[in-house]
């Protein structure tokens, strides 16, 4: 009787901490004094290049282009992001301004989380702080791609390996394999070349079977050959 008590105890206790563990979703979902919901529409601005640095963002639905431009006024889109990431997070590290540009792509919801905030649940909520360190690791990996793509490979793989992480390719707790809208301007922008090639090349790809037009652009993975390919 001792040992079913002590393990109905157990269990109890059990139980009682998976409840009142802290859900890291909960809290992104929820609004409050420090942190709100905003909903922004296709093609709205969510801050501008230049503006004080002051939150952390997350993508609750939808999509964000980051831009930057430079002083000769040459704009330069940097990423693309979708459900589930995060962004502004440079003023955690003491940025005063915003470095670029963050526009919606679709009509989208983002969570505002202001910097004291974030420093605080970070400190304190571990599931959170793991969450959010494995994609500032993710990130920075895709910054060091980025690099060595733009400097070692083709145009053509730059356009194939710029789709597959678009459609997000590898992520196996999202939908993959429908881009979000997104022009060839836009690509030509990302991987630096001119819309015409990317024109030349997502005709190439369509006549091979690796993307095709249903109702949107959809990838199919066999794309990876292409960047694979030496």
């Amino acid at each position: 009787m001792r040992t079913i008590a002590r393990s109905s105890n157990i269990k109890s206790k059990t139980n009682h901490k998976k409840k009142f563990a802290f859900d890291a979703q909960a809290f992104l979902d929820s609004a409050g004094v420090a942190r709100k919901v905003k909903e922004f529409k296709k093609a709205e601005v969510v801050y501008s290049q230049g503006d004080a640095a002051q939150s952390v963002m997350y993508i609750q639905a939808g999509g964000v282009r980051l831009t930057v431009v430079n002083e000769v006024g040459k704009e330069a889109v940097v990423a693309i992001l979708a459900k589930g990431d995060f962004f502004g997070e440079g003023c955690l590290a003491g940025q005063p301004v915003r470095i670029g540009t963050a526009t919606a792509i679709t009509p989208s919801t983002v969570l505002v989380i202001e910097k004291g905030e974030m420093f605080k649940v970070l400190h304190e909520q571990h599931d959170l702080s793991d969450r959010f360190i494995t994609f500032m690791l993710a990130r920075n990996i895709r910054i060091e791609e980025d690099l060595i793509d733009q400097l070692f490979n083709s145009s053509e793989k730059r356009l194939a390996r710029t789709l597959l992480l678009l459609a997000r390719y590898g992520k196996e707790d999202q939908a993959h394999g429908v881009l979000p809208k997104v022009s060839q301007e836009m690509l030509a922008e990302m991987i630096g070349t001119t819309r015409p090639r990317v024109n030349f090349f997502m005709n190439k790809f369509r006549k091979m079977g690796f993307i095709k037009y249903n109702g949107g652009l959809q990838i199919n993975t066999s794309l990876l050959s292409v960047v694979l390919h030496e």
